[in-house]
């Protein structure tokens, strides 16, 4: 089977290189909550209907139902505006700073983010690597069906995790560039009903066998 970098050889030839999520760290914590059980569309017309208010100082004086409201469409309102506004009270202990937050480590910052209520480990990754460049190797249901479909059998996602951090570089681009491979390989070809007319693993991938 094809290791973790061949994989990522072979998707960065096939689709290029990919975008990055934002270069501003807010939106990206923002966003990350707000993508969870919901679309990317529906994210993008939420933040779009935000506009130049999408800060952590203006979200920081929001009361619970005027975020409940502005957030109203990406669905669990309640939850997510709740997560929001505990992230946002975190970032600024580091007064919304990014160069603030280096001064910590990868493992003490994944449990700051871990111990947020709403948070779990694929949010908390998304957050280490797009908005503080930390290498820690996001993984989610597209990664999962990913590696399935080539006979990887893993009992968990810190197993998933480890496959790839043991054969790339720690680097958080590589890591982002390589979620945003997955996800964007999984959006258009390999869905729960495979396109696989047009992957570029037919030769490898179980799922022609």
């Amino acid at each position: 089977m094809l290791s973790a970098c061949e994989l990522y050889e072979r998707l960065y030839t096939f689709y290029g290189q990919p975008r990055w999520w934002s270069d501003d760290p807010f939106t990206v914590m923002f966003q990350a909550v707000l993508v969870q059980n919901t679309s990317w569309g529906s994210v993008e017309k939420t933040c779009a209907a935000i506009g130049e208010k999408l800060t952590p100082q203006t979200i920081a004086d929001l009361s619970p139902e005027e975020l409940e409201s502005l957030i109203r469409p990406c669905g669990f309102y309640k939850s997510k505006a709740r997560t929001i506004q505990t992230l946002v009270a975190w970032f600024q202990k580091y007064d919304f700073e990014r160069r603030h937050v280096r001064k910590v480590s990868s493992s003490d910052l994944r449990k700051e983010l871990l111990s947020i209520r709403g948070i779990g480990a694929e949010t908390a990754d998304v957050i280490l690597v797009y908005a503080f460049y930390r290498p820690s190797f996001i993984v989610d249901a597209y990664t999962r069906r990913f590696l399935l479909r080539f006979g990887y059998q893993y009992s968990d996602d810190t197993v998933i995790k480890q496959f790839f951090e043991k054969s790339l570089p720690k680097d958080a681009q590589v890591y982002g560039w390589y979620h945003w491979l997955m996800l964007e390989h999984c959006i258009a070809v390999c869905k729960k009903h495979p396109k696989c007319d047009c992957c570029c693993f037919q030769k490898e991938c179980r799922q022609n066998l």
